[in-house]
């Protein structure tokens, strides 16, 4: 796939490699990639378990790698592409971070920012959901039917 094809396909399957990474690593296989000016600028996945850490969540260790980059704690113009739906958490520190627009594959139903609202999240970031959310959706169900 080309990134003209469909710009949101494209940095979505990214994420999605990313996720493959954490799935072959023995993590929650979530992938996360942040995008500025049409140009990844960071590229993540969870490493909570390699970690010790339940905060290294993937759009946590984007946000950080981002903001590094772009040498700014604010991600005004970026768009974070993740394979699930942010947590709390991870919404929490969208909003403080200033993000542009979030793009996000599968729904999370018990742990997802969304049953909350969008409250959390700065006032002008853009949220789409459901891309590729069929890949994304089954990569996590692998794994924890994987994992029983």
């Amino acid at each position: 796939m080309s990134i003209f094809d469909n710009p949101d396909e494209y940095y979505m399957q990214q994420a999605l490699r990313e996720a493959k990474a954490a799935y072959e690593e023995g993590e929650i296989p979530i992938g996360a990639v942040i995008v500025s000016n049409d140009t990844i600028i960071a590229r993540t996945h969870n490493l909570t378990e390699r970690l010790n850490d339940v905060t290294a969540h993937a759009e946590m260790l984007a946000f950080t790698a981002a903001a590094e980059m772009l040498g700014a704690k604010y991600l005004t113009g970026c768009t974070l592409y993740v394979t699930l739906e942010p947590c709390v958490m991870c919404a929490g520190a969208a909003g403080w971070s200033q993000i542009s627009r979030i793009v996000y594959g599968a729904s999370d139903p018990k742990r997802g920012f969304e049953r909350l609202g969008h409250d959390m999240l700065h006032p002008k970031t853009i949220v789409e959901k459901g891309v590729l959310e069929t890949e994304c959706a089954e990569l996590v169900k692998k794994f924890f039917k994987d994992k029983r």
